[in-house]
């Protein structure tokens, strides 16, 4: 197995967090969004800090990164999350969500474009594919209604896709920089969520439960899921991670349907048949003439 083979794996680990973000969010119902997200950071540096204090020296020096590599990541993460939880605020989640899922569509058009990585034509059909079957699981087969006075929120997860897609190929530049250095980056997202919190939201005491799901969240889908996306998108194949990001919007539905929190649906059936030849087509190894 090559290294970029290595290295795609572990981006498509950070995929496979992502899809328990939203069971997890529906667990911390009534607390904050922007508390929520700073805590889940808080976590995700605490660990990091944690692991690098146990690695001594070498640790340390992991950290160590240009001003605009922690500028980038910062940016990136901050704003993403902030433009996503407006989104969702000033307009329908149906569409605000379907724009949002553009962002795996948007980081193998500028792979292409910016990367001068080699986009194969599976990859392409396997991306809209992916799409597809996104806008199918987000509404159920349903006409969806765009409307004027929503158009702020629809803008607000235009940016948090192009914010995205950017940040994970405009990364690639940075490969040098360690991926535990996304320490550094978590940190600076939970100060600024702190501060958005403290100027925008009241504070709300989680419950025993809530801070166990915390934990979890700052653990996984919020902390170890941005080291592996980190070294995904530096080492590995990121068209190939692009059309695969598809599978998160898949998986984060069937565990809502596992836990009793949606349900299941006919069209969810298609999207899955969508889903998995859009990956067979992008992962496929074309024939040698």
């Amino acid at each position: 197995m090559t290294a970029q083979r290595t290295a795609t794996w572990i981006g498509l680990a950070a995929i496979l967090l992502w899809s328990s973000l939203a069971v997890l969010t529906t667990a911390t119902e009534g607390l904050p969004a922007f508390q929520v997200l700073a805590i889940g950071f808080g976590v995700a540096a605490l660990l990091g800090l944690v692991r690098t204090a146990l690695q001594g020296r070498p640790g340390w020096q992991a950290l160590r990164q240009p001003w605009l590599a922690f500028a980038l990541t910062t940016a990136a993460l901050f704003g993403y999350h902030a433009l996503y939880f407006i989104a969702l605020k000033r307009a329908p989640a149906v569409e605000a969500n379907l724009i949002n899922y553009l962002w795996p569509l948007l980081i193998v058009v500028f792979a292409g474009l910016l990367a001068g990585v080699e986009v194969r034509g599976g990859q392409w059909l396997g991306t809209v594919l992916g799409l597809v079957a996104a806008a199918l699981l987000v509404t159920r087969g349903e006409s969806i209604d765009i409307r004027p006075e929503f158009m702020p929120g629809y803008l607000a997860a235009l940016g948090a896709a192009l914010i995205w897609a950017l940040y994970s190929v405009l990364n690639r530049r940075f490969a040098d920089v360690p991926s535990a250095a996304i320490t550094v980056a978590c940190a600076g997202v939970a100060v600024l969520g702190g501060v958005a919190h403290g100027l925008f939201e009241t504070t709300v005491a989680p419950t025993a439960s809530q801070w166990v799901v915390l934990l979890i969240m700052g653990t996984g889908p919020v902390g170890a899921a941005f080291w592996l996306w980190d070294h995904g998108t530096k080492r590995g194949d990121i068209a190939l991670l692009g059309s695969l990001s598809y599978l998160a919007p898949l998986l984060s539905t069937l565990l809502l349907v596992a836990s009793g929190r949606a349900q299941a649906h006919w069209i969810q059936a298609v999207a899955i048949a969508l889903l998995l030849a859009g990956a067979w087509l992008s992962v496929r190894t074309p024939r040698a003439r």
